[in-house]
């Protein structure tokens, strides 16, 4: 099996062929290894494009330097340069081998053999190298478990695993995107049995992979086999949702939606703040993730597939346009009733479609209406917002300064 150089844009790109020149000026060597190989192979998108060479660390920034290509020490240490050519980036990794590892990382040798380098990655799929030419090297019979939709390690499953715990989530990531049929039944047995391994791992390398599992068209056979091997407690917050989740993802398929990894996980989540806050802070989610986790969980507001363009309306203001449809696609993914789709998918349009409106009474117009500045004016507005919000949004200016008028008199005097 061969990767044809003209179907392969990446491999063409001017960007390539600079760092891969760079890299085999003067008798030096250069493969394409893993992701980038194994999507190609399978036809599909690639996005890293990673390399392999028996090239010291400093010999690669040099040749890079040299070529006028920007060159990032990211991980030396390890055998790792980041090239970065017209923006893009390319990362180059030294043939190596594990030393000794710990679980978590690994004190590695620098070598000069390729078939060494394959037998310290994770998964045969993943531990194939390509020529700028296309030709494919393959030591441990990854092409054929490729064609198999077969996640198999690379030597003994649990050697690899202890090696690094994160394998663990890895190979369900793995399954979960390139898989078919049962999961490795030597890899899942290592996996349930090391699973303690996972306490060890950052919140940052679990989040990453769990998120990606989440990505998967389709997440929710491999969800259910971590929970049956007792791995999706180890790093989950109470009871995982599945079946809810199940739901959310047939919604997806089913209406084209892209997965949403982050409101995938709120539907295996339970709604509970506490809980949810607990779990954000054993994955160190960004900000904005842990809000928008928190907005789901035990929402006040009721969605429901019956609502009125009006009420519709007052929700998509007070919530903003995501919270609101985040909140219905979850009510859907609860809905025991599979005709109220046509309802779930209108509600998700008129959010797509709504405009927020501009409150039209201003701190200006209180004042104006005879009170002095100061926090009486925003409650004075709070209270004419409410009123507002609840006509529909008038546009009506009279009504607007009548209620204004009102609500001055009720409160200011």
């Amino acid at each position: 099996m061969r990767l044809d150089p003209a179907r392969e844009s990446w491999m063409t790109a001017a960007e390539t062929r600079a760092v891969t020149g760079a890299l085999m000026r003067d008798a030096g060597e250069a493969r394409f290894v893993g992701g980038v190989v194994r999507n190609a192979l399978l036809h599909r998108p690639v996005s890293d494009v990673d390399l392999a060479t028996p090239l010291l660390p400093q010999d690669v920034m040099q040749r890079l330097e040299a070529a006028g290509i920007g060159a990032v020490p990211t991980g030396i240490e390890h055998g790792t340069v980041t090239a970065i050519a017209n923006g893009k980036t390319f990362e180059i990794t030294t043939l190596r081998r594990d030393v000794s590892t710990d679980g978590r990382r690994a004190t590695v040798d620098f070598g000069t053999e390729w078939k060494e380098d394959a037998a310290r990655r994770d998964f045969t799929m993943n531990a194939l190298y390509a020529t700028l030419e296309g030709e494919v090297f393959d030591y441990f019979g990854g092409l054929a478990d490729l064609q198999a939709g077969r996640v198999r390690f690379v030597g003994d499953p649990a050697t690899r695993i202890c090696e690094d715990y994160l394998r663990i989530l890895r190979l369900f990531r793995f399954h979960a995107w390139y898989g078919r049929g049962d999961i490795d039944a030597a890899a899942l047995q290592a996996a349930a049995a090391q699973k303690s391994g996972l306490a060890i791992l950052s919140g940052e390398r679990i989040q990453k992979e769990m998120l990606k599992v989440l990505e998967a068209e389709n997440p929710s056979p491999v969800l259910r086999i971590m929970a049956a091997a007792g791995i999706l407690v180890e790093i989950m917050a109470g009871d995982p949702n599945l079946r809810r989740l199940e739901n959310l993802v047939q919604i997806d398929r089913e209406n084209f939606f892209d997965p949403d990894s982050l409101l995938r996980l709120a539907a295996m989540l339970s709604e509970d703040r506490e809980v949810t806050a607990t779990f954000s802070d054993r994955l160190k989610l960004s900000n904005a993730a842990r809000e928008r986790l928190r907005d789901l969980a035990s929402p006040e507001e009721k969605i429901v597939s019956y609502l009125s363009i009006r009420e519709v309306r007052k929700l998509l203001y007070r919530l903003g346009t995501q919270r609101f449809k985040d909140c219905a696609r979850l009510r859907w993914a609860e809905d025991p009733k599979y005709s109220n789709a046509v309802q779930w998918r209108a509600l998700l349009a008129m959010a797509d479609a709504w405009q927020r409106p501009v409150f039209p009474i201003t701190g200006g117009d209180v004042m104006a209406a005879g009170v002095a500045q100061g926090p009486l004016v925003g409650r004075i507005l709070a209270e004419v917002e409410e009123w507002w919000i609840d006509s529909d949004f008038t546009e009506d200016e009279f009504s607007l300064a009548e209620r204004l008028k009102a609500v001055v008199q009720a409160i200011a005097y």
